[in-house]
């Protein structure tokens, strides 16, 4: 179909299937009771259905982080990846969300709190409380996510007051209809659910109708002699509820407005005052109940920006929260069943928590730390998703870019280590992941130390995704405009350094110790440059091979305390020391840390075999650089520093090589002829020096 014209009728149809079936039909109590009974999590509170809607989209268990991904968040099966979540923190700040959802759908207590999200800004919370919200709505619409709500009818047939007009009123808070049965009666009929129920939680449901609901209901019960039967079948249609934040049902997103003009009755509802005159004042049909937790009943409450909102305003979260209940002015109390959200920045917090008089409002949340991301790699994907989510011009993006802006940001947001044993560049590394089995660096106990060190929490400050996005952006406009079809890591840092100080979110204190950071990624990026020319020059997969099997064999026969063949005479013969030791001192190794070395490789290899892989050198890294820089060793004699070093300004059959190989690795044929000149001139002058 891909190209084909999509007809009307095509799109109607498409429409139709993702529409319930029966969301335009209406029910009898009747129906809904012998529904419920046959599945009973229709009746779940907002907790328990938001903590089943992230299981129903997928789940995958990180065993090294002990953390579940939720598939809704890691993978976003609903746009094809386009809004995926990024880094081992951001998980851990969803799994500890989910766990305190899941938590409440127990009736463990968090369900009686706000869930403050806690972070700097672009890391990520509202993006997820967003992503939250669209999943709601979609889950709502499926079998596993129904949820059903009621309306009165035929209401002026009985009420003489009635509006004409309100002749059909929706429940306004678009409670379950399980709330329209007396609590006694309601306690049976739970009793029953939560025996049929495949569940880790029970159905529970204390609420009293909302107050217009509780008018409808005495005048109704009055007029047929307390014949519940009679009310529910001659006044009451089910009606299904699907959650949609454009119209306010079921998800409601709050934002703070300017003090003079915060009203509490955004909240919690006001009088209608149209109705004042067909119905009176204190009349509970003369009600508004169009304030957001009204609004966000039976699903998800989003207040943005919360610890903004003024002192006072807070309180009204008091009893929303903890009594689970709110008090409209001129109303009667109303019971609520949500899950509350807030968000909010790093100054509002510190504010808000050094208030002694906003201790109740604290003790009523659940803060859940969303830090930046802390493994550079996993930076740069947020960057790539940035680029694969625009209408990106025609330029390639060379290796390392991104890596390395991820590298600059990280490197802002991790604590400097004590001690002086490993530098901030080698933490960083091994958050992400590069260390090895005999490197003396124990992440979970650098964790630890930046805890203990950083105010808040380690990833808490620093550079944000935005702005090292925005000057991506930028750097690619100005590739565009100078007539480069590339965008290079010295663009990308050139940019970084010029607009440093323009970005408001950046603390002044902060600007020298930042441009610090960015020379340091300066010299990693020259010292991977240089590799892959080393890489370009001297490269031969061939040769690669022999010596990752030669160097084994030798590995193997030093293990065992055995004699090897000699290629060359036949002769058994020990292990060759010389050449094992002029491959592991590739990598610094030292002589006391060889054996720990040989041991690590000798078991990849074991553990490959027993999984049916055969060995490739390739896919060690740590061996594949080993064997690399032995091959440059061995091969640097033959190469032409000099044409290397005015390579610029030839264009003979040597440098095309070069750069076929460059671009081999990913490197656009300018980004080669770039990246060859910045570091090919540094190898040959290394080179031409010794």
């Amino acid at each position: 179909m891909t190209g084909d014209m999509a007809t009307l009728e095509d799109l109607s149809t498409a429409y139709q299937d993702s529409i319930p079936a029966d969301l335009r039909h209406t029910h009898s109590f009747e129906w809904y009771l012998e529904t419920v009974h046959e599945e009973p999590k229709i009746s779940r509170s907002a907790h328990q259905r938001v903590a089943d809607m992230f299981d129903y989209y997928g789940t995958e268990y990180d065993e090294d982080a002990g953390v579940v991904e939720y598939r809704l968040a890691s993978k976003d099966p609903l746009s094809d990846g386009e809004n995926t979540f990024y880094g081992r923190s951001i998980h851990e700040a969803i799994h500890e969300f989910v766990n305190k959802v899941k938590s409440g759908a127990r009736g463990l207590g968090p369900e009686k709190r706000i869930k403050l999200l806690l972070g700097p800004v672009g890391s990520g919370k509202s993006d997820f409380d967003r992503q939250v919200r669209r999943y709601f709505e979609d889950y709502t619409l499926r079998e596993e996510g129904r949820m059903y709500t009621f309306r009165w009818i035929n209401l002026c047939d009985v009420i003489r007051d009635q509006d004409p007009a309100d002749d059909v009123v929706r429940s306004p808070m678009n409670q379950d209809p399980i709330v329209l049965l007396p609590q006694s009666q309601r306690d049976r009929v739970v009793d029953t659910l939560n025996e049929h129920l495949d569940a880790p939680y029970t159905i529970r449901n204390e609420q009293s109708l909302d107050p217009a609901s509780e008018f409808y209901m005495d005048k109704l019960l009055e007029h047929y002699d307390d014949d519940l039967k009679q009310v529910l079948e001659n006044h009451i249609e089910i009606i299904r509820l699907v959650a949609d934040e454009n119209k306010r049902l079921a998800i409601e997103t709050f934002e703070p407005k300017d003090k003079k003009n915060q009203d509490e009755t955004e909240l919690t509802g006001d009088v209608n005052y149209s109705k004042l005159a067909v119905y009176g004042e204190s009349d509970p049909r003369a009600f508004d109940y169009s304030g957001a937790f009204c609004n966000a009943n039976r699903g998800v409450f989003s207040g943005e920006e919360l610890l903004k909102l003024q002192r006072e305003f807070l309180y009204d979260f008091l009893h929303a929260s903890q009594e689970q209940t709110i008090k409209p002015k001129n109303n009667p109390r109303i019971d609520i069943d949500q899950v509350i959200v807030g968000r909010t920045n790093m100054p509002e917090y510190k504010e808000k928590k050094g208030d002694e008089k906003m201790e109740a409002f604290n003790d009523r949340t659940k803060r859940i730390d969303f830090p930046y991301v802390l493994q550079y790699e996993e930076e740069a994907k947020i960057y790539q998703k940035m680029l694969n989510n625009a209408d990106l011009p025609d330029i390639h993006v060379e290796p390392h870019t991104l890596e390395m802006a991820g590298l600059f940001g990280v490197l802002t947001r991790v604590v400097e280590p004590d001690g002086g044993q490993i530098g901030i560049v080698q933490k960083s590394k091994a958050y992400n992941g590069e260390i090895d089995e005999i490197d003396d660096i124990d992440v979970k106990k650098l964790r630890e130390e930046a805890t203990e060190t950083a105010d808040v929490g380690e990833g808490m400050e620093g550079v944000s995704p935005r702005f090292i996005s925005d000057e991506i952006a930028e750097a690619i406009m100005d590739s565009m405009h100078r007539g480069r079809d590339f965008l290079s890591p010295l663009t990308t840092f050139n940019h970084l350094d010029a607009n440093l100080e323009n970005h408001g979110s950046i603390p002044e204190e902060h600007f020298e110790q930042y441009y610090r950071y960015l020379e340091l990624v300066r010299e990693e990026y020259k010292e991977r440059a240089i590799e892959d020319v080393r890489h370009a020059l001297a490269y031969d997969v061939d040769e690669i091979r022999r010596q990752g099997e030669k160097y084994m064999d030798h590995v193997m026969a030093y293990i065992d305390d055995d004699t090897i063949e000699d290629e060359i005479t036949g002769r058994e013969s020990e292990p060759d020391e010389t050449f094992l030791r002029s491959v592991e001192e590739k990598l610094n190794i030292p002589e006391d840390r060889k054996d720990d070395f040989r041991q690590e490789v000798s078991n990849w290899v074991s553990r490959r075999a027993r999984e049916g892989t055969s060995f490739n050198p390739q896919d060690n890294d740590r061996l594949r650089r080993a064997l690399e820089r032995k091959l440059w060793e061995d091969k640097k004699h033959n190469i032409n520093f000099s044409a290397l070093v005015s390579s610029g300004e030839t264009e003979d059959d040597e440098r095309n090589a070069w750069i076929e190989a460059l671009v081999d690795q990913g490197y656009s044929r300018e980004g080669a002829k770039e990246v060859l000149e910045f570091a090919g001139a540094e190898v040959a002058k290394t080179e031409l020096e010794e």
